[in-house]
């Protein structure tokens, strides 16, 4: 069926005309005519009877008998040949049937007939079309003749579409002749005949044509026409012209309706006034409202176009709006203050001033807005802001008078339609229009720009900040509300609820905040109820409550900030802050706490009583998760108050029935416990929260809620499948704080986190995702941690701090079990440890799926943990690491006839290779040299030696000068110097002298100590090298000798301990001690600082320094294993001073002896304060030391304050500097540092004070500032900091800069480090 007879061009005519009539209306509505083109295109999609069209079966039947025996012999072709690369599957199968039907010859000849019988047929229908359309016409003007047309009177917009009009083409000549029709002096019957054919033309004609000037004159003032129909006639041509013509066009139909509007309420024939309320009834009113609901319509409409067009078209729409919103009486006239003006139809149209948000949403049109404003229209502005006031003094007056203001109408609370608007609610309308008017424009800095403003009855100007305070005080004097007529309300009109949405936006603006919020007078304003409650006096405030929680809504947003935060805890202006007005920290913590112990008359037995109380709680925390806001709370101890009330709302919870399975939860659970239940998690969250920072954390410890918080967090986190980013963080920040700490990572472990964790871990690297359905083998990884495991890897590392390894792992062995099943989960961090690390057994690698790249996945976890010393110590005096990897290299080579076969190089032997180097060689980064694990390209991918016995080969091991080579080469460098650098070093010579002679006879210098501090830093400044080896012996020994002599320098009690037999037998000391003795010992000799026999010596020291501080410690009962005896971990400061004394066992001795008596021994020697009687019981219970509750806790603080992007980098990759701070501090940054920066390290400490050891941290972090950026973006800064050692650190570079720290922080830093010894610091 290729050709079409008569009969079938006319059954699809006839169908064809079917078709179109069933979807006029989707075409009619179309804005242009390319939509309707799409309407039709997509009318399978749109449309659900498309296919019971009969045009559309005819259609199909046509296709099916043209094309069906092709479609037919190509599905056969396909399907006998089976050809799997050519046809494979369903959709491809269809594709390569089309595309062949295409391709036929078949095809071709069907649309060619098609396209000619369809020309043919749409042919007709025009022509059809034509006829009927010039016969309507004549049948319209006959009508017309005998009869008045109809004019209906619907409400008009710019919404209304133009293809609902049947148009007339008109020339330019015949809307000539219009134009006169339509001239006011025309007769009316006239006027209405022209105007009903100027509706029938299409509006783009008639705006552009030459007559369109003198049109729109007699168009405006025929708006005024006292004939109803004829004017809204009008309004209904403006509305088709707004929604068919371009911006161009309806700029100029715009401004003549709102001149009109403007002329209109200057006139006489306007008395309108709002005393006498408004009618919505009344016609004259209607009418107005119906024109300024056009322009509003408009004028949400228009920004979305305009910017395609020049800007002087834009500014013309504003400047007329801005106009005749600025109409006013004169204000001679006695009825002026009275005068109804366009605003008020305005505010009742569009309440929330939407217009206006839309139009200064674009830089664009807000540039304009906001000049005219200026330049010409601030009485706006200034009305705006007299409106809010003038609502604030009735308010203020109403609350003064009854305590309540519930007599102000508000928004229509029930669903009837209003018809009359009182006066006040009138200026109620207007009031709303004008507080988000001015909440939009004060978001811009050109909008702050216009104030402040001149009122006509205020003397003085009304600022920025006199805006603000009104705000917040609209906040406090808002009526109240019953809880039925809060329920029933969709759209919320109350003077606090929308000033709240104001200063939420404004919170979120970082400029607007600051120039508008972070000020002592808006603070002040804010916090005026909490300060007249704290204080007793008589509070006016409707809804007490609810203001409450929306001030500590504010609170907490701007805490949230860092600007903020800093406004609440240091004022407006840190630097002239005022003595005797409290910062905004003390008043909110004082009201909390007031809160917590029900101390607040006016608030008892309310019901929002718990709810008020957590959003305070809130606003605390938000400061407490920070460490310069919890050093602002400590003096109030929220904390305890906050425990106090958690254990209270526990022994309620407990009282709370356990839900019955299957029961109604109504029923099983009263709303009064699911209260008392929720009311303890926000304390345990508020407590757990404090964990955020070291010291925050040990605070927690002192309340006992440490392991019901961490249950809490698990339980959370258990409960929530997916966090946001910024929890993700804050979890992260808070795991790792807490696996510094012994008694939070036990809690950790008790409260099944990390059974959790672990067999989620052991998901990802052996079994995969369950629910992810497997068509194909997964691709090998190609990193040596896959991408799906490394945020795993990281949490990981984050959790196996020495503290945490310590308890979960020294009474642990391992499993070493004969058979592993493959479905055998592990479940703790020894399991790990059995199962992908230490794999001595057929049996442990048979059970792993992905062996190799799980052991990698080990190892690198393994080469992580070993760069703490004394995990190291602890996983190779315990589980023989070194002797399982070396089993594993030498099982690991290839077979020869004769001799050792060669190690095979591959991912796992070059893993292997790195750990036991790094593990069995202790040295700086200049000091040795670590193996690559990544593979060269060439003939030698893999230059580095490989071994399977000890000693290491020589290769790892850098060279190091001797003494008496280091001396010649000293003296050979004084030879060839000019005279200038002789001089210089002749004068550093002098300068160490002097500070010898000062040391060796103090004499009667009142401030000895502090000229040897100046003098050492000239040293360190100008020779720094001399600060090594003997000299930097005996100066440390003669500076902290004569301090130790001095009781005003001695922070702990002298004491008299003699040593015993220096024959001291190696096997009393642990495991642990013996090995890092041997570790210390071949790192000595390696840097030619000791001889043969430096064991027994370091033995003896070693030794006697236990003896010595058992002497100092108390007695504790605890079930942390840190805290069962000795000290957990190795003497990594004692062995430092013994290098630095050359292997001398008895200065070694006396000296740390003497050392220990001043506070700076507290610091740098951590066994020093090991159960000690020094400290607070609950603080040695804690198993805390006062380097992580203070040191750490100054360096995050300081770190933020200095390098805040190197804080954020921490906090963005959910590590924390207390962590990695105190691994460097604990081990006297061994292997980060070369010997000669150890040594500068603890002299500087030494001379200069214990607070240079945060000085000292934070110097580090600037050093590798950019290198921690670089690594945050790759995602392993724990793995960047925890194996890197420090290149190019040296101290003396950044000597001055931790000067200029000390000048800041010193006088706090060393209050609190004196402090120690006071309970809960």
């Amino acid at each position: 069926m290729s050709q079409f007879t008569n009969e079938d061009e006319a059954l699809l005519q006839s169908m064809l005309r079917q078709l179109l009539q069933s979807v006029k209306e989707k075409i009619t509505g179309a804005p242009s005519v390319e939509c309707a083109e799409e309407i039709l295109l997509h009318l399978e999609e749109t449309d659900e009877n498309f296919h019971n069209y009969e045009f559309v079966k005819y259609l199909r039947q046509y296709i099916n008998n043209t094309l069906g025996s092709v479609i037919e012999e190509e599905s056969e072709k396909c399907t006998s040949t089976q050809s799997q690369s050519e046809v494979s599957g369903y959709d491809t199968l269809v594709q390569h049937v089309t595309k062949k039907t295409r391709e036929s010859k078949q095809y071709r000849e069907m649309m060619h007939a098609l396209k000619n019988v369809m020309m043919v047929v749409v042919e007709s229908l025009v022509n059809k079309f034509e006829e009927d359309r010039m016969c309507k016409k004549e049948l319209d003007s006959e009508t017309k003749k005998k009869s008045q047309s109809y004019y209906g009177t619907d409400n008009y917009s710019d919404s209304d579409s133009s293809f609902n009009q049947s148009y007339t083409f008109m020339s330019q000549e015949q809307l000539q002749l219009l134009v006169e029709k339509l001239d006011p002096i025309q007769p009316k019957e006239v006027r209405q005949e022209a105007l009903q054919t100027l509706c029938l033309a299409p509006p783009s004609d008639v705006l552009s044509s030459e007559c369109w000037p003198n049109l729109r004159k007699h168009l405006t003032m025929s708006l005024s026409d006292p004939d109803e129909i004829f004017s809204e006639k009008i309004l209904r041509f403006y509305a088709k012209t707004f929604s068919s013509s371009p911006f161009n066009m309806t700029r100029e139909v715009y401004t003549s309706l709102a001149q009109h509007l403007e002329f209109y309420f200057l006139s006489g024939e306007y008395s309108l006034r709002i005393s006498s309320g408004l009618d919505v009834s009344n016609a004259e009113v209607t009418r107005i409202l119906k024109k300024v609901r056009l322009l509003n319509e408009y004028q949400k409409e228009a920004p979305s176009s305009w910017i395609r067009y020049p800007e002087k078209y834009m500014e013309e729409i504003v400047e007329s709006t801005l106009s005749l919103l600025s109409v006013k009486h004169d204000p001679n006239h006695p009825a002026s203050s009275d005068f109804l003006s366009p605003i008020y139809f305005l505010a009742l149209l569009d309440i929330k001033a939407v217009w206006f948000k839309k139009w200064t949403h674009a830089h664009y049109s807000r540039t304009v807005i906001l000049r005219l404003l200026e330049k010409k229209y601030k009485s706006l502005i200034n009305a705006a802001v007299q409106q809010c006031l003038d609502y604030f003094e009735f308010c203020k007056a109403a609350v003064c008078k009854t305590s309540r203001v519930n007599d102000f109408p508000q928004q229509h609370s029930n669903n009837e339609q209003k018809f009359f608007y009182t006066g006040s609610e009138l200026q109620y309308i207007y009031f709303v229009h004008s507080l988000c008017l001015l909440g939009r424009l004060l978001i811009y800095k050109q909008g702050r720009n216009l104030f402040p403003v001149q009122l006509k009855n205020k003397k003085d100007c009304v600022s920025l900040t006199d805006l603000l305070v009104l705000f917040t005080q609209l906040i406090y004097y808002s009526p109240s509300y019953s809880k039925e007529a809060l329920a029933a309300r969709t759209d919320n009109y109350s003077p606090a609820s929308l000033v709240m949405e104001i200063l939420q936006v404004f919170c979120d603006q970082t400029g607007c905040a600051t120039d508008c919020l972070y000020t002592d007078v808006v603070m002040d304003a804010l916090l005026d109820p909490l300060q007249s409650l704290l204080n007793g006096t008589e509070v006016f405030i409707n809804c007490l409550e609810t203001t409450l929680i929306d001030i500590a809504d504010i609170l907490a947003r701007i805490a949230a900030a860092e600007d903020g935060l800093s406004v609440l805890l240091y004022g407006g202006n840190k630097n002239s802050a005022k003595e005797n007005s409290p910062t905004a920290v003390h008043i909110i913590v004082q009201f909390t706490k007031k809160l917590l112990h029900d101390d607040i008359s006016l608030l008892s037995g309310s019901e929002l009583l718990q709810v008020v109380k957590g959003a305070f709680i809130f606003v605390c925390r938000q400061m407490y998760r920070t460490c310069e806001g919890l050093q602002m709370l400590i003096p109030y101890g929220l904390h305890e108050s906050i425990g106090e009330a958690w254990k209270k709302a526990s022994l309620l919870s407990e009282r709370v029935p356990t839900p019955v399975t299957g029961a109604d939860s109504t029923s099983s659970i009263s709303l009064d416990s699911k209260n008392v239940v929720l009311w303890e998690e926000t304390l345990l969250d508020a407590l757990l929260n404090f964990s955020a920072t070291p010291k925050g954390l040990f605070l927690l410890h002192s309340t006992g809620a440490m392991s019901d918080c961490v249950s809490f967090m698990f339980n959370s986190l258990s409960k929530k499948h997916q966090a946001n980013e910024h929890e993700e963080f804050d979890n992260g920040v808070i795991v790792a704080q807490m696996a510094t700490t012994p008694t939070a990572a036990v809690a950790l472990q008790s409260s099944g986190f990390i059974k959790t964790f672990v067999a989620k871990l052991w998901a990802l690297l052996e079994c995969g995702k369950d629910d992810v359905r497997i068509t194909q083998p997964k691709s090998t990884p190609v990193d040596p941690i896959d991408q799906s495991c490394q945020k795993s890897f990281l949490c990981l590392i984050n959790l196996l701090t020495y503290p945490a390894v310590f308890e979960l792992l020294s009474e642990q062995d391992i499993p070493n079990k004969p058979m592993y099943s493959h479905r055998e989960v592990p479940t703790d961090i020894i399991n790990i440890i059995d199962r992908i690390i230490i794999l001595n057994s057929e049996a442990k690698i048979h059970s792993l799926f992905n062996y190799e790249q799980s052991h990698v996945f080990g190892l690198r976890l393994l080469n992580v943990l070993c760069c703490e010393l004394n995990t190291l110590l602890l996983l190779e005096t315990k589980y023989k690491v070194s002797q399982v990897l070396l089993t594993a290299q030498e099982e690991n080579v290839t077979e020869a006839l004769e001799g050792p076969g060669d190690f095979i190089v591959d991912s796992l032997s070059v893993e292997r290779n790195h750990v036991l180097v790094r593990i069995n060689l202790i040295g700086g980064p200049q000091e040795r040299i670590l193996p690559s694990r990544t593979l060269d390209k060439g003939s030698d991918p893999y230059p580095w030696p490989m071994f399977s016995s000890f000693p290491l080969p020589k290769c790892y091991l850098a060279e190091v000068p001797r003494k008496a080579d280091f001396k010649q080469a000293l003296f050979r460098n004084l030879i060839p110097m000019q005279t200038s650098r002789l001089t210089f070093w002749l004068n550093s010579d002098k300068v160490l002298d002097k500070l010898m002679s000062i040391l060796q006879s103090p004499g009667g210098q009142s401030e000895w100590a502090e000229i040897c501090r100046r003098q050492f830093c000239k040293i360190m400044k100008t020779r720094p090298d001399t600060i090594s080896g003997p000299i930097l012996a005996e100066l440390i020994e003669k500076f902290v000798l004569h301090l130790s002599e001095s009781r005003s320098n001695c922070y702990f009690s002298m004491g008299r301990y003699e040593a015993t037999d220096a024959d001291v037998k190696k096997e009393n000391l642990s495991s642990v001690q013996q090995l890092g003795i041997e570790m210390t010992v071949r790192y000595g000799k390696h840097l030619n600082l000791l001889k043969e026999h430096a064991e027994n010596e370091l033995c003896f020291v070693l030794m006697n320094c236990e003896q010595f501080l058992k002497q100092q410690q108390r007695a504790v009962v605890s079930s942390l294993r840190c805290l069962q005896g000795h000290y957990p971990g190795y003497d990594w400061f004692a062995s430092s001073v013994f290098l630095i004394m050359s292997g001398d066992g008895e200065k070694t001795l006396t000296f740390l002896q003497q050392f220990s008596h001043l506070l700076v021994s507290a610091f740098l020697w951590i066994p020093r304060l090991h159960m000690s009687v020094h400290l607070p019981i609950a603080t040695v219970e804690s198993g805390i030391h006062p380097v992580y509750f203070c040191s750490a806790h100054y360096i995050e603080m300081l770190l933020k304050a200095e390098l805040p992007l190197v804080f954020s980098a921490f906090h963005m990759s959910g590590f924390t500097p207390s962590q990695i701070c105190l691994q460097w501090i604990t081990q006297c940054f061994w292997n980060y540092m070369d010997w000669s920066e150890i040594c500068h390290y603890i002299a500087t400490c030494i001379f200069l004070g214990p607070d240079y050891q945060v000085y000292m941290c934070i110097s580090v972090f600037r050093h590798l500032q950019q290198d921690i950026l670089r690594h945050t973006e790759a995602q392993d800064l724990q793995v960047f900091l925890k194996e890197e050692a420090l290149h190019g650190f040296r101290v003396t570079d950044y000597l001055e800069y931790m000067e200029s720290l000390e000048l800041i922080y010193r006088p706090m830093l060393l209050k609190d480090m004196r402090n120690i010894r006071v309970q809960n610091t």
